[in-house]
């Protein structure tokens, strides 16, 4: 690295995993990262509002960043427009986490309805036309983004520079996120090591947010089998709750009754940490999942996935090192969950830390620096 870089990220909706990536790329990164943000709330209203505010504080605030790295919350477009005096020869990334051209909305939300849904899609769309580099946390995401995309544009009825997905293309590529591992070491409880938990029965997590997205029927309906077969076990439910929460989440509290060990958000790192290193298994049922954050940090601290063979999930767990977690369907999960019920002891002496530890930061914040150092 010849010298530092001076970074900006731009981060409108600055909670979750938003939050954590941000803060633990400046932590980790060689080059001085800054972040401005916003609130975590409101999402439609940050990807259509955000950028007027942000921009108004850029200039205040007087930042003089060599790049700038946004997040695909951000009107790119806006934000530079309303910056030019200052921005004008400051190149810009785009970083995308999610994207609203393939996220799997609600049926029941009202932009759904109305036919209104598009648009935070074109917001993307104009972000990564504008940006110098377009980053991506997996091949995945990259893929469905751009296969998806000229079907974006021919909703439209004529100039629909269907030769700009070319372009966004060839400025693209994959940085996967990056995990602060040793913030989970540093938070294991004493008692949780592998194979210290005999005779207790088997905790599942969930710890993703509480959203349409995630499919926490399939989640609940596969506990709801166990627990007819007279299985033992207990369940852990975390992650981010909202004031609209799909209903099943009260219904499986009242269904599950006894075996409910922990229900709704945990406010402390150390205690969402503490859940992680007790948990013996997560079973991931999501409909949607561009890399899938949680589900790595609950295997680096030893909880046991069952994963679906779609989405992100065969290239962040290769299907070669994680073989025995894959499952076909909701029968073939159920199935799989059961045996390993009964085979709880071998599960707890088997650590999967070294399968997901290329993702540390250590290792990525040196694949984001030289990416956006070759920009400046």
């Amino acid at each position: 690295m010849q010298r530092a870089v001076n970074v900006l990220i731009v981060e409108p909706y600055f909670t979750g995993s938003h939050a954590s990536w941000a803060e633990g790329y400046a932590r980790h990164s060689g080059h001085d990262v800054r972040v401005l943000h916003l609130e975590g709330q409101f999402w439609k209203w940050r990807m259509h509002g955000g950028a007027v505010t942000l921009a108004r504080r850029f200039l205040e605030e007087g930042h003089e960043p060599d790049v700038i790295l946004a997040t695909d919350m951000l009107d790119l477009t806006t934000f530079l427009a309303l910056t030019r005096d200052r921005t004008a020869r400051i190149p810009a990334a785009v970083y995308f986490h999610e994207n609203q051209i393939t996220y799997p909305w609600s049926p029941g939300d009202r932009d759904v309805a109305h036919k209104r849904d598009v648009h935070y899609g074109f917001i993307n769309f104009a972000s990564a036309l504008a940006a110098e580099a377009v980053f991506f946390n997996s091949d995945y995401h990259r893929q469905a983004f751009l296969g998806e995309l000229p079907r974006l544009l021919k909703h439209f009825p004529d100039h629909r520079e269907l030769d700009s997905v070319e372009k966004i293309a060839d400025k693209s590529r994959v940085l996967h996120l990056g995990f602060d591992f040793d913030r989970l070491e540093e938070n294991q409880p004493e008692g949780t090591a592998h194979g210290t938990q005999a005779g207790r029965p088997p905790l599942i997590l969930w710890n993703h947010r509480w959203e349409y997205d995630k499919n926490p029927e399939d989640f609940f309906q596969a506990l709801y089998a166990l627990a007819d077969q007279g299985l033992a076990f207990e369940v852990a439910v975390l992650g981010e709750n909202f004031s609209q929460s799909p209903e099943i989440f009260q219904q499986a509290r009242v269904k599950l009754r006894d075996r409910v060990v922990q229900f709704g958000y945990v406010d402390s790192f150390a205690d969402y940490a503490a859940w992680l290193w007790a948990a013996d298994f997560l079973p991931v049922t999501s409909r949607h999942d561009f890399f899938g954050m949680s589900v790595v940090e609950a295997v680096y601290c030893g909880c046991h996935p069952f994963l679906p063979r779609r989405l992100s999930y065969p290239e962040i767990f290769s299907p070669d090192s994680f073989r025995e977690f894959y499952y076909d369907d909701a029968d073939d999960l159920i199935t799989k969950m059961a045996k390993a019920f009964r085979d709880i002891e071998h599960v707890r002496k088997t650590s999967l830390k070294q399968r997901v530890e290329r993702f540390s930061w250590k290792t990525m914040a040196v694949q984001y620096d030289r990416a956006l150092e070759s920009l400046v």
